[in-house]
């Protein structure tokens, strides 16, 4: 009973206390009830709802509370300031601003003032038009006027005198070591006509590749490049070199070097030239024609074509893979900014496995010599240590393929074909043993034909 009559009193104190809210406290909020459990149109109240209220409460009667704008950032900088501020820079620089007038001396009249003026005028002139002309000059083209006095170093480097001269050096050596005895007027005639027809067939070479050798290092300052000689007077000069030089061969050595000299002046001019931006058999189409003038030298003592010839032939042609293999190695973006098609370019390993098969070709070609009765025996036992050096540095360009081994080789070959020709000279077999051996098989042979008749 005690707590029935309890809960009636707790229920009318609670009923009490929610009328009292509703007669004083909710009065005193300016805003309108806010229901707890419904909003209007029997919308259940979520939590975003309460939030946004309370946002909209702060916001409007708590000012210090509500959002303020950011203050505008200062400008920037626009990018053509600084253009803008050189135009005003060259605007005050270009400006012209008035002279103000100099005061003349009590001595000059005004006439001998302005005759000053003007002659100053005239000399800053005559000082400023020179230097605009010479750069105006400048840019133009100029044709280069050829002096007397540079025209023979003009017409050397036309026809590459240095390898003029390793040709008549080969040439001269194939005329020694023929079995005949020694004519010295045969020999210069011979040494003559060669170093005329190797001068026009240069000449014509250099013709035909100025485009290609405007664009390679190596070759960009030769005379036709530069326009140090015109077109014409190259070919000139190739055909005064190369007519001459194939009569006098002919008609004053024999025609059977002449008719190689010839040979040779087609071989390089109309096949090696136009190969050497086609294919890479270049390098042997040119390995031959490096090759005849040791056999021109021959058949201008001999007159004929023997073994001897092909043999002093063939050591020229095995020479020249590691000679120019190597120095094509270190030209090749020159060669392949001319548009040549070199080994050295296009087959790198093959020009490395090339040069060292030629390099140990030399010694099986230096040990044929005296088979073939050209040298003694100790021409290949002399000449074992120099072939086998370059043989060794051959091996060393194959394996390491570096611009290093490639000069070391190269060094190496312009010192080991003068020396091996010089060996094979030294060791040569005599016309007098050539002779008595002759007779003796000679006499021999009767004797025998004596025997056999009854």
């Amino acid at each position: 009973m005690s707590s029935a009559r309890r809960c009636p009193a707790r229920r009318a104190l609670a009923g009490l206390f929610v009328w009292h809210l509703k007669n004083t406290g909710v009065q005193r909020i300016p805003c309108h009830p806010v229901p707890l459990f419904r909003a209007g149109g029997d919308r259940l109240i979520t939590f975003q709802y309460f939030n946004f209220l309370k946002r909209m409460y702060v916001t409007q009667y708590n000012k210090d509370l509500s959002q303020r704008a950011k203050p505008k950032s200062d400008s920037v900088a626009s990018p053509f300031s600084e253009l803008q501020q050189l135009d005003q820079e060259k605007r005050v620089l270009h400006k012209i601003r008035p002279i103000s007038p100099v005061q003349q001396p009590l001595s000059e009249t005004p006439s001998q003032s302005e005759s000053r003026e003007r002659e100053s005028a005239v000399e800053a002139e005559d000082l400023v038009t020179p230097v605009k002309a010479e750069s105006k000059d400048d840019r133009q083209w100029k044709e280069m006027k050829l002096q007397l006095e540079d025209l023979p170093g003009i017409l050397a480097r036309l026809s590459k005198i240095k390898l003029t001269a390793l040709v008549v050096s080969t040439a001269s050596a194939g005329f020694a070591m023929a079995p005949v005895p020694f004519d010295l007027t045969c020999f210069l005639l011979a040494s003559l006509g060669t170093g005329l027809a190797s001068c026009a067939a240069n000449s014509i070479n250099q013709f035909f590749e100025v485009p290609f050798d405007s664009n390679m290092n190596r070759t960009k300052n030769r005379p036709l490049v530069r326009g140090q000689i015109s077109p014409l007077l190259a070919v000139c000069f190739a055909a005064s070199c190369g007519v001459p030089g194939i009569a006098l061969l002919t008609l004053g050595v024999n025609p059977l070097t002449g008719a190689l000299g010839a040979f040779n002046i087609f071989l390089y001019t109309c096949c090696y030239t136009p190969m050497k931006r086609m294919s890479i058999a270049n390098t042997w189409v040119g390995a031959v024609v490096g090759a005849i003038p040791p056999v021109m030298g021959w058949t201008a003592a001999t007159g004929s074509l023997d073994a001897g010839a092909l043999l002093l032939g063939g050591i020229l042609y095995s020479w020249q893979f590691p000679h120019f293999n190597a120095l094509s190695w270190g030209l090749r973006e020159d060669y392949s900014r001319g548009g040549y098609c070199m080994m050295s370019v296009t087959h790198p390993a093959l020009c490395r496995r090339v040069a060292l098969r030629h390099c140990l070709a030399l010694i099986g070609l230096s040990t044929a010599a005296p088979i073939l009765d050209i040298t003694t025996w100790t021409f290949p036992i002399i000449s074992l240590p120099i072939n086998l050096y370059i043989s060794y540095l051959g091996f060393r360009f194959y394996r390491d393929a570096d611009r290093s081994s490639s000069r070391k080789l190269f060094f190496c070959s312009l010192w080991h074909l003068p020396m091996l020709l010089l060996v094979m000279f030294s060791c040569k077999k005599s016309f007098l043993e050539k002779e008595d051996k002759g007779e003796l098989l000679s006499g021999s042979h009767g004797r025998a034909m004596e025997m056999r008749l009854p």
